[in-house]
């Protein structure tokens, strides 16, 4: 588990539901919003954004951007060059997301591609990357949920 030395507090999270709400607010509408200073509310959001907010691209649809298909590729990986192919692996444009894993792989990928052919190129450069001894691969068929934090953000802002 990664501990994050400046959690988000109560206000930061009213804050970040309040830009959840209106993206395009500026300072001065949520320092009203909310009833708290407007300088408050820039070096809240200065101090968050240095460790909390991902990028912009985050809120991309891959479809949008002409890949529609999306898919989990386990990955199991040579312990010696471990490193090396989790470089490789990342160096795909069509690997959108990895994590280390426990259990019989070593990494999870997250995937898109245009279609299953794409796809299956994908995983064969996935195979030829030094290091990389297997996979697996699991289509999505649909997204039930997509990632959300909107309830951990209301959670904090509530103090718990």
């Amino acid at each position: 588990m990664m501990l994050i030395m400046n959690a988000i507090d109560p206000l930061d999270a009213r804050i970040l539901l309040a830009l959840d709400d209106d993206p395009e607010a500026t300072t001065l509408a949520l320092s009203r919003r909310l009833g708290i200073a407007r300088n408050t509310v820039q070096a809240r959001l200065r101090r968050v954004s240095a460790y909390a907010l991902r990028s912009f691209a985050q809120r991309i649809d891959p479809a949008a951007l002409g890949y529609p298909l999306v898919a989990f590729v386990s990955v199991s990986i040579s312990q010696s060059e471990g490193a090396a192919a989790a470089q490789g692996l990342m160096a795909l444009p069509e690997v959108i997301e990895m994590h280390a894993t426990t259990g019989d792989a070593d990494m999870l990928a997250k995937v898109v591609a245009r279609d299953t052919a794409h796809l299956h190129e994908v995983t064969t450069a996935m195979l030829k990357i030094p290091g990389v001894q297997r996979s697996s691969t699991a289509i999505s068929l649909a997204e039930h949920l997509p990632t959300r934090l909107r309830p951990l953000l209301v959670r904090a802002a509530e103090g718990g």
